[in-house]
Order: structure tokens, then sequence, then C-alpha cells
């Protein structure tokens, strides 16, 4: 029975003014009742545009109508064959930009939750047959290295191991996952998830070499020449954070939305046991208006921030953020300061921040991004009693890889050039996800690794 009620079914989550307090995921998920009940609301389109919004081109109404049917194990399985990380994109992906974007529903009133849909299904699996042995693949002779164990180098794994390909994933850091488990936060998605993925692979045979920074430790030549992998695929993300170069920035209490957020996520800061150093706030500034900017904010509420502010230049209807992040951070006590810019920012005699000067700004035009520009209001300058500064305002790919591999092109902004198959200036060498375009969502660079284990494959067979 088709189901036209026009709103979702909400999602059951913990009360704002607990969880602004504790870092247990703020979301709980569907119930089977709940996941039935929203999943006979899908028309069953005969031309499917949910589909063609995913960037890895799930089989979305399939999946709901096994759901609707209670066939929970079945609809794993549908969705298993295009996606690797169905637990994690049901927690992280920005579904009201893509799949939930195109839903025909949407011209009812609000779209099929195919997000929560997809995270309960994952969640019913990982509770139901999560201990199942997985046995290794059985290989096919080719060796493939793949760097950063990242959403696109997790991605492009897993799709090769499946195909028989010997599959190393080199990563720098001590922990595998990339951005999972340094920039997205354990309220937002749990580190278990993450760590379950990753074994799962490791059963069918990916190995992974953590503490290894390619670049320095070993090249990409090296890699193929002296090693003997005869593809390599560079899925290193875009770590490098961006500052705005006013005054004040290097001042204590100062850092990049990156270093906070891995401070609390890969260094758990956030658990008391851990004795990692980190910014203790009595109130604190995050500059930008992107999911990072957010996540850094409800960070420092729960770190003990008695105010947190989001300030960002343009208006609310310009920020780049998930809609769903913006309100959670408002129910959880973060104040928005839109149409206002930095300027300056203030210290004391113990070079310690002590406060921010801001200007207030009005939109003019749109610029090359399709946004109205921001434009200084003159004589608005005022000061925010804040002492602690959190640049948010987006990184890029680190130089290291593209500075030490020889005819490796890159564009101005540090992505590397790749074709139309993931395939970079250099034979055999592939890249994708935040290495190629700068700064984007998982299931973007999910999408490139899966495009580039196709290629890989074509090429090597």
């Amino acid at each position: 029975m088709i189901n036209l009620v026009n709103k979702q079914n909400a999602m059951p989550e913990q009360a704002p003014d607990v969880r602004n307090k504790n870092f247990l995921e703020v979301c709980t998920g569907y119930t089977e009742d709940m996941a039935i009940r929203e999943a006979m609301r899908c028309l069953r389109c005969r031309k499917k545009p949910c589909v063609s919004g995913c960037p890895v081109n799930i089989k979305i109404p399939d999946f709901i109508a096994k759901v609707a049917e209670g066939d929970f194990e079945a609809a794993y399985e549908i969705i298993s064959q295009d996606s690797s990380l169905p637990a994690i994109c049901g927690r992280v992906c920005p579904q009201e930009n893509q799949c939930q974007g195109q839903c025909v529903q949407c011209g009812k009133g609000e779209s099929v939750a195919i997000g929560r849909l997809e995270r309960f299904v994952a969640d019913w699996h990982a509770a139901n047959f999560g201990d199942e042995e997985i046995a290794p693949v059985e290989g096919n002779g080719h060796k493939v290295a793949i760097i950063g164990a990242g959403p696109a180098g997790l991605a492009c794994a897993g799709d090769l191991i499946n195909k028989g390909y010997e599959v190393t994933v080199y990563e720098a850091l001590h922990k595998t996952g990339g951005v999972l488990v340094y920039g997205i936060p354990q309220f937002r998605l749990p580190k278990e998830i993450v760590a379950a993925e990753v074994a799962k692979l490791e059963a069918k045979g990916v190995k992974f070499v953590t503490d290894a920074v390619v670049g320095r430790a070993i090249t990409v030549d090296e890699l193929m020449k002296e090693e003997g992998y005869e593809s390599v695929f560079i899925g290193t993300g875009a770590g490098l954070p961006s500052f705005m170069h006013i005054p004040g920035e290097a001042l204590k209490g100062v850092c990049s939305a990156n270093e906070y957020l891995t401070r609390i996520n890969l260094m758990k800061a956030y658990k008391e046991e851990y004795d990692t150093p980190i910014l203790v706030s009595h109130a604190a500034a995050i500059v930008g208006g992107g999911n990072v900017a957010m996540d850094a904010a409800r960070c420092a509420k729960r770190m003990g921030a008695e105010k947190v502010y989001i300030v960002y230049r343009r208006g609310e209807a310009e920020m780049p953020a998930r809609l769903e992040e913006q309100h959670h951070a408002k129910e959880e006590g973060i104040e928005f300061m839109t149409l206002t810019n930095p300027v300056e920012i203030l210290g004391g005699e113990d070079g310690r921040v002590n406060g921010m000067k801001c200007i207030k700004m009005e939109l003019g035009e749109p610029d090359a991004s399709g946004r109205r520009r921001p434009i200084p209001v003159e004589g608005s300058e005022f000061v925010l009693d804040v002492d602690t500064v959190i640049m948010s305002l987006g990184t890029s790919p680190n130089p290291l890889i593209r500075s030490t591999t020889p005819g490796l092109e890159t564009n101005k902004k540090g992505g590397i050039i790749v074709d139309e198959n993931e395939m970079s200036t250099r034979e055999n060498v592939f890249a994708g996800g935040d290495a190629v375009t700068g700064a984007a969502t998982v299931i973007l660079a999910m999408g490139a690794g899966k495009k580039a284990a196709e290629a890989i494959d074509r090429k090597l067979q």
C-alpha cells in the first residue's frame, strides 16, 4: 500500500540541552515500525530520479521496497551492491542536495527520508549479522596501492578487493578512516562504525599500513618501481587549512577547525582519560558557514564554552552547511552571527585572544560562485567578546605528493588533474576525492574511488 503522507517520519534524537553536554550520537535511529512507515511513502517512480541524484547510483527504490516489506537484510544486500559504507553515508551524506533533492515527493511535501532508511538498514544488518565471518577474496595476481584511508581510498579498496586485486592502503595517520575519524565528531558519526567498516575490508584481504607518509617515507615512483604495484590511487583528501591573513591570527587561542577537530576526534580530547592539549574556551567564535564550522561550534559547546558564535560573512540562506546541521546547532545554543566578517583578532599582554573586531556586511550582486557578494558596511565595526577563534574557511590538498611525483600535474588550487576515468597525467596513477576537487562530501569522494577502481580494473585487465 502506498503512503501519500507528505511529511517524513521524524528521527528520534537526544534533547538539545542534554546532548550539548555529551558526545553520544545525537540521532538514535528509526525503529523497525518507523522505517517501514517511512518506506511506504515511496511512490516507486518509473524514472527513479533519486538514483541519478546519488553519486554512487544506489538502487534506492529497490532497497526501500524491501524495507517496506520488512525484509531488511535484502535491503542491505541491494545497497551493498553499490555502496561499501552504508552506515556512514546514511549519517553524513547531504541527501537533501542529492537523492532526496530529486525525490518526486518534494513536489507534494517532504522527500522520502532516504538517508535515514539507509542508516536504519545498515544498523539493522550490523546488529543482526555483524558477527558473520567474512572470507578472504581469491586473488587475481595484480597489485594496487592506495594512498589515503579516507572515504575515496576505502571505496576504491573495497571495489578492487572484491575484484581480486592485492590491495595495500597507505595512511599517514595512526588511524584509518581519514576525515571520517579526524574531522566528523563522534556525536554525528561514531568511530566504532568506521572501525567496523575497515575491519570488513581487512577480513577480505585489504592490508593497511598506518603512519606511512607517502612522499616522505616512500614515493609514488618507489611504490611502482620497487614495490611492484601496477597502479596507484591517490585519495589523500584536502587537509591543508586556510586562514584570513588578518592581524592577530598568530595569537594564542587561534587555530584551524582542522586542528581543533583532529585533537577532539582523533586524539580523543573529549575523553577525560586522554591528556590531549586542547583550547579551553569561555567564549568561542567559529569563522565560516560550512559543515566543518557547525562541527567545530558544536564541539566547542560540548567542551565547555559558555558562548559559541558562528561568524559568517554572508546571510543564512547562503550558508553551505546542511540545514540539519544548522538546525541542530541552533537547538544546542550556538548563536549565528551572519552578515558579519572579522577584520582583526585582538589580544592581551599575555598574547592570548581577548576579542575579535568584526564589521557588518550587506549582500551585493552575485560573484563567480553564484552567491551574492558580501560588501562591508562602512562604520559598522564592533568587538565580539571571545577568547578563542577557530577558522573554518575551507581546506586544500597537501602539496607533499605532487611535489615528490614528477609529471603529476595539479591545478592552481593544488588539486590533482585527472581525466574522465580519474587517471592523472602519470600513467597508471589515479586520483579522486578531495585530493582532486578540494574539500567536498564523503559520498562524492566514494563515487570517485569507485570510478577509479573500475578504470584501474579495465586498465590492468
